[in-house]
C-alpha cells in the first residue's frame, strides 16, 4: 500500500506489495517529469511490462528500473517506490517516451516507459505468483466490487467508540486520515498478496457499494470470522495496474473474536 506493493499484487496481486495513495476508478498514466518535450508527451501507450529488475536509481521523485522481460530489457520510470535489484515487478499502465534525455540524471535513453505505478513482488516471490495475486485483487477491471454474500449479521454490534461499515462510508471525508474501529465479519480472505493479507469486511450496514470495506493486515482470518479492527482509514489508494480502492484500511490491527 505507503506501498504495497500491496501493499500489492503483486497486488493484484499480490500481494501485491503494493503498493499507496491516489484514487479514482480508472487507470491513469502519471505526468512525466516536466523536462519531457511536446513530441515525447504525445508518444503512444505501450503494453504491460513485467520481469526482473537489473538496475535501479532514484532522481527527482522518480524511480528508474531496468527490467528484464521475457523478450527484452526495458527502462521504466514511475513515482518513487522501494525496489532492489533482483525483485520481480509488474508495471502499470505505461506511456512510451523515445529518445528521452533526463536532465537530473544527465543521461540519454533510447526509450523509457513512464508508468502509473510498479508493483514489487520481492525476490522471494515468483513472478507468476505476483501475476496471480494481481488478478485476485483486481476485480471488475480495476474497480474492486463489494463481495456479495449470504451471512447472518444479527447481534453484531460496534465496539465502544466504534463505527459500522455503512457509517464509515457515509463519513469517509471526515474520517479519512484518522483511526477508526469497527467490528465486522470476514466475507472474503486472500492471504499473502503483496506480502500482506487482504480481508473484505461487512456488518450488514450500508448499501451495495458502501457495505464492504477492504482491510490489509498481517493477521489471518477466514470467511465467517468476527473480527475487531483498528486502523487508519485511507481514501483513493492506487496500487498500480489500474487497481484502485476508494476506501481502505492498510496494516490494520485485527483481532479474531
Amino acid at each position: 500500500m505507503k506501498t504495497l506493493l500491496y501493499p500489492l499484487m503483486l497486488c493484484a496481486a499480490l500481494g501485491l506489495a503494493a503498493c499507496k495513495k491516489d484514487q479514482s476508478t480508472t487507470a491513469t498514466t502519471p505526468a512525466a517529469p516536466q523536462e519531457l518535450n511536446a513530441a515525447q508527451q504525445a508518444a503512444t501507450p505501450a503494453p504491460q511490462i513485467s520481469g526482473k529488475v537489473l538496475e535501479t536509481m532514484n532522481t527527482a521523485g522518480y524511480t528508474y528500473v531496468l527490467v528484464e522481460t521475457a523478450t527484452d530489457k526495458v527502462w521504466v520510470a514511475a513515482p518513487e517506490f522501494a525496489v532492489k535489484v533482483g525483485d520481480p515487478v509488474i508495471v502499470g499502465e505505461v506511456m512510451a517516451m523515445p529518445n528521452y534525455h533526463s536532465k537530473t540524471l544527465n543521461r540519454d535513453f533510447e526509450l523509457v516507459y513512464f508508468a502509473s505505478g510498479v508493483a514489487v513482488a520481492g525476490a522471494d516471490m515468483p513472478l507468476d505468483e505476483a501475476h496471480a495475486g494481481m488478478a485476485a485483487m483486481a476485480e471488475n477491471h480495476g474497480k474492486p466490487q463489494p463481495v456479495r454474500v449470504e451471512m447472518d449479521f444479527t447481534g453484531l454490534t460496534p465496539p465502544e467508540g466504534g463505527l459500522r461499515v455503512g457509517d464509515i462510508y457515509a463519513q469517509q471525508d471526515q474520517l479519512a486520515g484518522t483511526e477508526v474501529v469497527l467490528r465486522a465479519k470476514v466475507v472474503k480472505f486472500s492471504p499473502n498478496i503483496m506480502k500482506t493479507n487482504w480481508l473484505h469486511l461487512q456488518d450488514g450496514s450500508g448499501e451495495e457499494g458502501s457495505n464492504d470495506l477492504t482491510v490489509t493486515s498481517a493477521t489471518e482470518a477466514k470467511p465467517g470470522d468476527t473480527v475487531l479492527v483498528r486502523g487508519l482509514l485511507e481514501q483513493n489508494q492506487d496500487f498500480g495496474y489500474g487497481y484502485k480502492y476508494d476506501l481502505i484500511i492498510q496494516n490494520a490491527s485485527v483481532t479474531v473474536e
